[in-house]
């Protein structure tokens, strides 16, 4: 506050000084030819520092700014290059593993294929084979069940025959009977 007091007093004599010499408000807006080339110099001076000084340091700088920002421009087109073909390289591989994929379904697909004709022929060959041991156990069965009706044949023929003779005929000479009778009816079908 003081301060403000003291420029207000400084101004108020510089006003009264002016308004006694009678010059007009221009000399408030001018300064001095004094204090003008005062000024005039200190300016030159101070360009001549900023000039020398100030001013390499600050071009320094803001070559050393555009540098990083051209380094960081050009790492960032490497990098969406890169990018890039990375993404390139991805969707290559993935078009490969979706070819790969379907090759494998199609080969599964064959696999299941010949395995199931596979099974298919296995089960004829089984079937056949079962149809064989069939037949053959039809015939067997046909021989044994003729060879037990021929027995049962002449059991009965043996009975008939003793009754009608009325004697005992010895096995040997019952055998022989029945097997021409059988022969014989045999030969009539």
């Amino acid at each position: 506050m003081i301060m403000n007091l003291a420029w207000t007093v400084i101004v108020a004599q510089e006003v009264e000084q002016i308004s006694e010499e009678g010059s007009s408000g221009a000399a408030l807006l001018l300064p001095a030819p004094e204090e003008l080339i005062a000024g005039i110099i200190a300016f030159g001076i101070i360009f001549a520092v900023v000039w020398k000084f100030a001013l390499p340091a600050l071009q320094a700088t803001i070559e050393k700014r555009q540098d990083a920002v051209r380094m960081n421009l050009e790492a960032a087109e490497k990098a969406k290059v890169e990018a890039e073909s990375l993404l390139l390289d991805y969707r290559a591989q993935v078009a490969g593993a979706k070819g790969e994929a379907s090759d494998i379904v199609a080969e599964a697909r064959d696999a299941g294929e010949a395995v199931k004709a596979d099974i298919i022929a296995r089960a004829e060959v089984e079937a056949d084979q079962i149809k064989v041991r069939a037949g053959e156990e039809i015939v067997s069965e046909r021989e044994r069940a003729e060879a037990d009706l021929r027995r049962q044949v002449a059991d009965l023929s043996i009975d008939v025959a003793e009754r009608v003779v009325g004697s005992t005929l010895d096995a040997d000479a019952q055998r022989d009977l029945v097997d021409r009778y059988i022969d014989e009816l045999g030969g009539v079908q």
